[in-house]
């Protein structure tokens, strides 16, 4: 497996983000042109081909963003007891889910030091994964 860092760490699926959304972005153009050229007595059947590929369209969103919104809080909390073993005391509320989420990439002798400068400097999630010296990969995203 690769060696996973700021570079690389973002996560592509090639039959999800590229087969599966161009398929439906070709369905959704087949059925709007299909829908202008039918005769009066197919615009009923097809609507209905235009209303699956809206549908197609809402599932393809939806779907990855409820994947990561349950990732999300999942590593809230992963990141919030790591934070409490570490130093005996709940991980600030002033931190958004996105400095969370790139808190994550730090390893154990940078959290806590990381965690301060992100508190005092509200530092981007982009800021905080580029400060990282020694990224700690995350293999099993969602």
């Amino acid at each position: 497996m690769k060696v996973q860092n700021f570079k690389n760490h973002s996560r592509i699926v090639l039959g999800w983000h590229g087969l599966t959304f161009l398929s439906i972005v070709a369905l959704l153009i087949g059925a709007i042109i299909n829908l202008t050229h039918s005769a009066k007595e197919n615009l009923y059947s097809a609507s209905l081909i235009c209303l699956i590929a809206i549908i197609c369209i809402l599932f393809f969103i939806y779907i990855r963003v409820f994947a990561l919104k349950a990732q999300d809080r999942a590593i809230r909390a992963e990141e919030s007891l790591r934070h409490f073993v570490m130093t005996g005391k709940p991980l600030n509320s002033k931190l958004s889910i996105s400095q969370i989420i790139a808190l994550r990439f730090a390893p154990d002798e940078e959290y806590i030091s990381l965690v301060a400068r992100t508190i005092q400097e509200d530092l981007s999630n982009k800021e905080i994964k580029k400060a990282i010296k020694n990224w700690r990969a995350d293999y099993h995203r969602a």
